[in-house]
């Protein structure tokens, strides 16, 4: 089974390799291509989420995605990035397997994807090193593009718009939706203001852009508690 071992258009962030995407002006998440084809799926309550997500991208906990089998963010010609502390999920990947990450630190490296895009350790629709998975597979949530209205773009990452489309969060209070609302905001505002940016960041990718209006919504621990 051979790894492309392509050079991403950007280095890779926390959440998964450089994608491309799409958001309206109101932060909005671009209309389906195809409305009502598949069925939607329960995202839970948005308070509760968004602290869980802030909380593993802080790295107190893994990112808890109800994929009922899905295995699209696997099979979408993803590059993973695993860091040089990473030794657990490092002595269970072939070194033949991993590349240098470009523009990143010696020691960082890239996992790649065969030729169909698939990740080489996914085996018979299942991760073969689940238990020591790179942390980017650990806090890979596709919820943060419906959070922040941002649509994956790209023949390769059709599966994964798929599923965002389908996702659809609850708001048991006025500050559940309200929360939601401010990372849409936050989404577009990185978006059009460069000056919002982390210093030196260039126009985001649509991973980028999802996790940073996440990141900087600023509301997910008050939300949790109401």
């Amino acid at each position: 089974m051979g790894v492309e071992h392509q050079v991403p258009p950007d280095p890779p962030d926390v959440i998964a390799a450089a994608t491309v995407g799409r958001v309206g002006g109101d932060g909005s998440l671009a209309a389906p291509s195809d409305p009502g084809d598949e069925p939607p799926l329960a995202a839970g309550p948005f308070g509760a989420w968004l602290a869980d997500m802030q909380a593993a991208l802080r790295g107190e906990r893994d990112a808890d995605v109800p994929c009922a089998g899905c295995t699209a963010c696997c099979t979408s010609s993803q590059f993973v990035h695993i860091g040089p502390d990473e030794t657990d999920t490092l002595a269970h990947v072939p070194v033949e397997l991993l590349f240098p990450a470009p523009r990143m630190p010696a020691g960082d490296v890239l996992l790649g994807y065969d030729t169909r895009g698939h990740c080489p350790l996914l085996v018979d629709g299942r991760c073969s090193i689940y238990e020591h998975r790179p942390r980017t597979c650990r806090t890979y949530d596709c919820r943060v593009f419906a959070a922040a209205g941002v649509e994956p773009e790209g023949e390769t990452k059709e599966a994964v718009a798929r599923r965002v489309r389908r996702w659809r969060f609850s708001y048991p209070t006025d500050a559940d939706r309200e929360a939601h609302e401010a990372v849409k905001v936050a989404a577009a505002r990185l978006r059009s203001r460069p000056d919002v940016r982390p210093e030196g960041a260039t126009a985001p990718t649509a991973t980028q852009l999802a996790v940073l209006a996440v990141k900087r919504s600023g509301v997910g621990r008050k939300v949790e508690g109401h």
